[in-house]
């Protein structure tokens, strides 16, 4: 698949990548090694605002699942700035979502859903991969949603 057919599926979903977010801390986006690009934790941003609260409080399972949505565009971002190219990719292996929510709150397979579903879209059964989605009680800068990626790529 090539750049220009992931970004007419991207506009066909209404959706466009953002620029890649510099890391918050100490790490790197994007570690390519042994044919897999591991990309680091990505927060939500929608219009250039980080999206925060916590689900089962004061975020919306729909506003929660957007949220993923946001942060699977800026792994998406974020690889092509690493391979050069999101061509390179050749399966979605494994997504990790974190939700900022309640001790009650147990729809997190529903919030995950939102970066799941985008992968599925971009990338056909490429794009459907293994996942975790877990609540924790806080995440960094307050946001809603964090997610994680394993990405099987083509030599460069």
């Amino acid at each position: 698949m090539t750049d220009a057919e992931i970004e007419a599926k991207l506009a066909e979903l209404g959706l466009t990548l953002p620029a890649p977010a510099a890391p918050v801390a100490a790490y790197v986006p994007v570690v390519e090694a042994g044919g897999l690009a591991h990309v680091s934790g990505q927060l939500p941003f929608i219009g250039g605002k980080l999206v925060t609260g916590r689900l089962g409080e004061d975020v919306s399972i729909e506003d929660g699942a957007a949220a993923a949505q946001a942060c699977g565009l800026m792994i998406l971002a974020q690889l092509k700035a690493a391979l050069g190219s999101l061509s390179r990719v050749e399966r979605v292996v494994k997504l990790g979502a974190f939700i900022n929510s309640t001790g009650d709150f147990t729809d997190q397979p529903k919030i995950a859903n939102g970066a799941s579903e985008l992968m599925a879209a971009v990338f056909g059964d490429a794009g459907k991969h293994a996942r975790s989605a877990v609540g924790v009680p806080v995440l960094p800068l307050g946001a809603a949603v964090e997610v994680d990626a394993i990405v099987a790529v083509r030599p460069a």
